[in-house]
């Protein structure tokens, strides 16, 4: 089958004309290629990571450190995706903190009128970075560890986001966070 632009095209799900590196909230979801349950299980509504999903989370906890001008939110691996929240700070920003578990959201009502800040990252590259640390990590598991080999590609193309305006926003998606294992037999298998 020869290429037809018409037929063949991605299409962008970012939020057109949007700095991806201003600060803000954002929601993000990461999928394993076919979504292959490839970093734990759940139990009784709990998750239980393996050696992969442990490492895993050791890249998120690492996130801060290659990028120092975000804050981690909410995080939560699944078996076959992680969902979480990542603030990235422009400089003297005015955050709040979550009284359901401590974790920060942006003051909204004091923005930067959607400034750029160059030296922020953007959301793609933060998420194309985790993506290739924990791809090259999950390889060496595989070749070492004898973990579960994945099919081509460790995580799908792309990624689903969401910009988190206000406090409302953020707690609808903490607790969609927060429930996703007990919801994990309705909805994800």
């Amino acid at each position: 089958m020869s290429f037809d632009p018409q037929k063949h095209h991605r299409r962008s799900i970012r939020l057109q004309g949007y700095d991806y590196s201003q600060s803000g909230t954002y929601y993000f979801t990461i999928v394993t290629q076919g979504k292959a349950l490839l970093f734990g299980e759940i139990k009784n509504g709990e998750v239980i990571l393996n050696e992969a999903g442990k490492m895993i989370l050791k890249w998120w906890h690492e996130l801060p450190k290659k990028f120092p001008h975000i804050k981690l939110g909410t995080f939560i691996i699944m078996p076959n995706h992680v969902h979480g929240i990542i603030i990235i700070e422009s400089v003297g920003a005015d955050l709040r903190v979550c009284p359901n578990d401590d974790s920060v959201y942006p003051n909204n009502d004091n923005s930067d009128n959607g400034r750029t800040h160059r030296s922020a990252p953007t959301l793609g590259t933060i998420m194309q970075w985790f993506k290739t640390m924990t791809t090259n990590e999950y390889i060496r598991g595989v070749k070492n560890l004898d973990w579960q080999p994945f099919d081509r590609r460790l995580w799908q193309r792309n990624y689903y986001e969401h910009i988190i305006r206000n406090q409302q926003d953020w707690e609808r998606i903490h607790n969609y966070i927060e429930a996703n294992p007990i919801n994990w037999e309705k909805n994800d298998k």
